[in-house]
């Protein structure tokens, strides 16, 4: 199993396509994790502040739909990386992802490879989960969040290398603009 292969989504948008690349194939994407990540996965950090239940799981809220093609391996890790954060994840299969992304309201040019829904929310590519849990607890009045690309280092993107970049999740209004939600 090759973990530098690329393995590349195309996501159109409408008339807008943007490509990605996705740093894992499907099979390394279960079988590169190290022991100490594969650890830390286990144990899912405590609920947020306010929240009704010490388990996430339970809470409505913390359930969500992963929109996502079948053969996307870092799709995958970032589904590990929101059960291990307590969410309860339900993973839908899709050929064609662009109408839920177009239904839920991603914004032209915000696109990755995978969207989730949860809390009311959507949650478009590889956001970390503690932004989610963040989301959820302030209820701001928005669609939801979007991580554009797929950005080096963002949970389901780490590289072999320990290769990271900056990058930020934004805060999509009703009305479709964007603002700085979390710096990374």
């Amino acid at each position: 199993m090759n973990t530098k292969h690329t393995l590349l989504t195309a996501i159109a948008l409408g008339s807008l396509t943007v490509m990605t690349a996705c740093a894992r194939t499907p099979e390394a994407a279960t079988s590169n994790a190290s022991a100490p990540a594969a650890q830390a996965r286990k144990t899912p950090p405590p609920a947020p502040a306010g929240s009704a239940t010490s388990a996430p799981a339970a809470d409505a809220a913390w359930s969500m739909v992963v929109h996502k093609g079948e053969s996307c391996g870092c799709c995958g890790l970032w589904v590990d990386h929101m059960r291990a954060a307590g969410f309860a994840v339900e993973v839908r299969n899709e050929d064609n992802i662009n109408p839920v992304k177009e239904r839920v309201g991603v914004p032209l040019g915000k696109g990755s490879c995978h969207t989730a829904e949860v809390g009311g929310y959507f949650v478009e590519g590889h956001v970390p989960a503690d932004d989610i849990k963040r989301l959820l607890a302030q209820k701001p009045d928005a669609k939801g969040l979007v991580l554009p690309g797929m950005p080096a280092g963002s949970p389901g993107m780490e590289m072999p290398d320990g290769t990271t970049q900056p990058y930020t999740v934004e805060l999509v209004g009703h009305d479709g603009s964007t603002t700085a939600f979390a710096q990374h």
